[in-house]
């Protein structure tokens, strides 16, 4: 009996990217039949013609599934829910703009089935067509957060991997609320193989990533998978304790006027003030994750499936 592989789309605003997607995916579909596929969609909350465009591919192509959410909960969210709902015995995550060439499958397929690994993983090891400075700070990034935290990330890992039913298992049972992916796929362990392709723009369309977004993911990448701004804020007050203690010393020797230099000391005021808003800023980001999981909201809600298609 043939292995279902589903391919897990997240989907927002991509009315544009879908019709090329889909072309190509039933391609590679066509070329390995030597198992079957679902194509199971996620629809974000999109605002474009995206959820037309999944309804009249899922009324043609049985093999198309689509679960379309309330409002947009955010990638992550929909990466869960198509992991969630997926029935398939290997799973795959992939974006629709094409930026994750569906021809790599049948060598990720192999690397599980034939190489015995749990999951094939890739990685970029270019960025053409990436703007410098992002490029900059997403590598800052990656060797920020391997080197604070025990998550495994490879510089420039993407989305977009295969894996065993087992590992999807593992991922679905960490139901957390503010999810880092990329560190929990390195998180649960399990055997990957990292397969390595230069970098693809997109086929059509705009990314919604903006740098701020990027930014803010990479806040709860931090936060999700590290205490060491926490460690960091403490040896901020530890340090500024000593070298306030040494600055009142070294002045009275020097000048031995308590009041003089006066504006130094109202610079380091200023100076002590924003660390010290600085370290609740960072205690109350914690604190603010640790609220949103207590309160047991769902990570996201359905509001269609291809199941109410009459």
């Amino acid at each position: 009996m043939k292995k279902l592989i589903s391919a897990v789309v997240p989907c927002y605003n991509e009315e544009e990217s879908l019709p090329y997607f889909y072309e190509e995916i039933c391609k590679v579909a066509k070329d390995m039949d030597y198992v079957n596929f679902e194509f199971l969609f996620i629809n974000d909350g999109s605002k474009d013609r995206t959820l037309d465009i999944l309804r009249d591919l899922a009324s043609k192509d049985k093999r198309v599934r689509y679960v379309s959410f309330s409002r947009n909960f955010g990638k992550e969210a929909g990466m869960y829910a198509g992991l969630k709902e997926a029935k398939g015995d290997f799973i795959c995550i992939m974006d629709a703009d094409l930026q994750d060439p569906p021809t790599l499958l049948p060598e990720m397929y192999d690397a599980i089935v034939k190489e015995g690994y749990d999951s094939a993983a890739t990685r970029r090891v270019s960025r053409k067509g990436e703007p410098p400075i992002r490029s900059f700070f997403a590598r800052l990034f990656y060797r920020l957060i391997n080197k604070i935290s025990k998550a495994d990330i490879v510089d420039g890992a993407r989305d977009f991997r295969l894996m065993s039913r087992q590992m999807v298992d593992a991922i679905v049972g960490m139901a957390e609320y503010n999810r880092f992916s990329k560190g929990i796929f390195g998180w649960v362990g399990f055997n990957t193989k990292w397969i390595a392709f230069h970098n693809v723009e997109r086929v059509a369309g705009e990314t919604k990533w903006s740098f701020w977004k990027l930014f803010k993911y990479s806040i709860e990448g931090i936060v999700a998978f590290s205490t060491f701004p926490l460690s960091l804020s403490f040896i901020f007050g530890i340090l500024f304790c000593i070298l306030g203690i040494i600055f009142i010393v070294v002045r009275t020797l020097i000048w031995g006027d308590a009041t003089s230099g006066w504006p130094s000391l109202v610079c380091i005021m200023f100076l002590i003030s924003g660390v010290q808003l600085c370290c609740l800023g960072i205690m109350g980001e914690y604190l603010s994750k640790t609220y949103l999981e207590t309160k047991k909201r769902p990570i996201y809600i359905i509001k269609e499936t291809e199941k109410d298609i009459k």
